[in-house]
């Protein structure tokens, strides 16, 4: 036995890949497609919210009850305040005092266009991605459709600062005023937001701050392989909840939790929202709005604030790159956005290997050859002695080519012939495929850790490699690894099937052209432990005699 089956699983799994990614293409993408342009000529007669129907329901039980519809007010796109950090440009909407619009300035579209950042959120009908925050009472208070006032138009952090203060304000004729501050601080993607309530109404106010991300469902274009996008919910026991658009569909999503966060992730970035309420009970939502808006987001304990009084109300907002060390140390469970699937187990300690790495090379594609070198060692022995089975097997060749002469056509005679002589030899025809099957687990981790880290995005390794998580542009790589693998069957017994010779023969051609759409990243570790392979097996095969 040889490595046919080996090699038939391994592109079992990258055929079911591409079939998935066809039918991605051709059914699921083509409805979302079909709904996006029916989000744009849905939102498209409301240019700055969507409906009144986004906002948040209150509780049964809660002591603000009848609460009156309230008629969405409309803002001029003009009505907006600029503020730029060192890592953020973004707008704030005067209408709600929300964000509407939010780039990412160290996060290039596309490496050739290094000047244009990832816009991660927007107000366009088509990309309609916004937070939407304010209170919600049975008295007069700012919901996301009332406006704000503020001071500047224009904020932007100074050479020397650390922290940038933005606040909004709004009042009503009786007393009542609410600012809303927004704190910005360098080299961070994370946002406080403070509501100070200040009553001199003569009456108690009583409020729930809320706040929520409202997006459409954009087209789904990850690449070779899908990719999540949607809604995530955390609190204690469900650590990481994944509640994707269609879910929404069918059923609104409800949770009380005494602590946890809120987010929409897609591919490399995400947009949380973390309450600060010091344990108490926060409900945690998600909503379709007709299937083509939808919502995730916390409702806070409510606010009673006593006339003559002053109190406050604050969460935070990450809205970045899915980077591990930062989303450690903003709240527990954030760096699970990082979403490697079932091979986490697999997948977080190659990631963090080849971090340690990183910080001794400073360089993302030589941190994948040394981390390639290492699993190599790992597997070291298991694939000594898988070589040395495969060793004897090629010194068997002519006895085998012998039986074939002998037997013919009769595959029933021969095939027991061959058994015979395997154990005759005490030779295991199955040990070939031993060390490819125990690597799969690791190349499938190892795959979603290219496509996951987006430490790794755009990342240089060296002369035409400039993202290292696309594909090779010139398919240098990938026609290597086809070399690698050609010159790795010269070493293994030849088999006796003409049949499954001849696939063997175009197996390197096969993948090669698999792996010409592959992550650079990851051809390149398939091509080191290839060459790895390579010199192991032919100093086993050489020092057994089967060359």
């Amino acid at each position: 036995m040889d490595n046919f089956r080996t090699f038939a699983i391994f592109g079992l799994l990258i055929v079911s890949l591409l079939l998935w990614e066809a039918w991605q293409k051709d059914y699921v993408r083509p409805q979302q497609a079909i709904q996006s342009a029916a989000v744009e000529s849905i939102i498209s007669d409301l240019p700055e919210t969507v409906q009144q129907d986004d906002l948040p329901s209150l509780p049964s039980t809660s002591n603000l009850t009848n609460l009156p519809d309230l008629v969405p007010s409309t803002v001029s796109k003009s009505a907006q305040i600029h503020v730029k950090t060192d890592v953020i440009d973004l707008h704030i909407s005067l209408q709600g005092g929300d964000i509407s619009d939010l780039a990412l300035l160290q996060y290039a579209v596309d490496s050739s266009t290094p000047d244009i950042p990832v816009q991660l959120m927007a107000s366009s009908a088509s990309q309609f991605f916004v937070t939407q925050s304010g209170l919600r009472s049975n008295s007069t208070a700012p919901t996301h459709y009332d406006n704000y006032s503020a001071e500047q138009s224009e904020y932007e952090l100074a050479t020397g600062e650390d922290s940038l203060v933005v606040p909004l304000q709004w009042q009503t004729d009786n007393g009542l005023r609410i600012t809303k501050t927004y704190r910005f601080k360098r080299d961070s993607y994370l946002v406080e937001v403070d509501y100070q309530i200040e009553n001199s109404s003569g009456e108690t106010f009583s409020a729930y701050p809320y706040a929520q991300f409202n997006r459409v469902r954009p087209p789904e274009d990850s690449g070779f392989i899908y990719t999540y996008t949607g809604a995530i919910f955390s609190s204690e026991g469900f650590e990481y909840e994944k509640v994707d658009f269609d879910d929404l569909d069918d059923n609104a999503f409800n949770r009380t939790a005494g602590d946890g966060w809120t987010a929409m992730i897609q591919h490399y970035f995400v947009a949380a929202l973390i309450p600060n309420v010091n344990d108490q009970e926060v409900s945690f939502y998600g909503r379709s709005i007709n299937e083509h808006n939808y919502t995730a987001g916390f409702r806070m304990p409510a606010v009673n604030v006593q006339s003559g009084e002053t109190q406050q109300a604050n969460y935070s907002m990450y809205l970045g790159p899915k980077e591990h060390q930062r989303l450690e140390v903003v709240t527990d469970n954030l760096d699970l956005t990082v979403d490697y699937g079932l091979l986490t187990i697999i997948s977080q300690p190659l990631f963090t290997v080849m971090e340690w790495i990183h910080k001794l090379t400073n360089n993302w594609g030589w941190s994948i050859v040394f981390l390639t070198v290492l699993i190599k060692l790992a597997f070291y022995r298991l694939s000594a002695a898988s070589y040395r089975s495969m060793a004897s097997m090629r010194k068997l060749t002519p006895k085998l080519a012998s039986l074939k002469e002998r037997f013919g056509d009769d595959k029933q005679k021969f095939n027991k012939a061959m058994m015979d002589l395997y154990r005759t030899e005490k030779i295991n025809p199955l040990g070939g495929c031993l060390p490819i099957l125990v690597q799969m687990p690791v190349f499938l981790a190892f795959y979603w850790v290219l496509v996951e880290s987006v430490e790794l995005r755009q990342a240089d390794f060296i002369w035409w490699l400039n993202d290292l998580t696309a594909m090779d542009p010139y398919f240098i790589l990938p026609v290597i690894f086809g070399i690698s693998m050609w010159f790795q069957q010269r070493l293994n017994p030849a088999p006796q099937d003409p049949a499954q010779a001849m696939v063997m023969k175009a197996f390197p051609v096969i993948f090669t052209v698999f792996f010409a759409f592959f992550p650079s990243g990851l051809v390149l570790y398939w091509v080191v432990n290839n060459v790895l392979s390579i010199a192991q097996q032919w100093h086993i095969t050489r020092k057994l005699g089967a060359l």
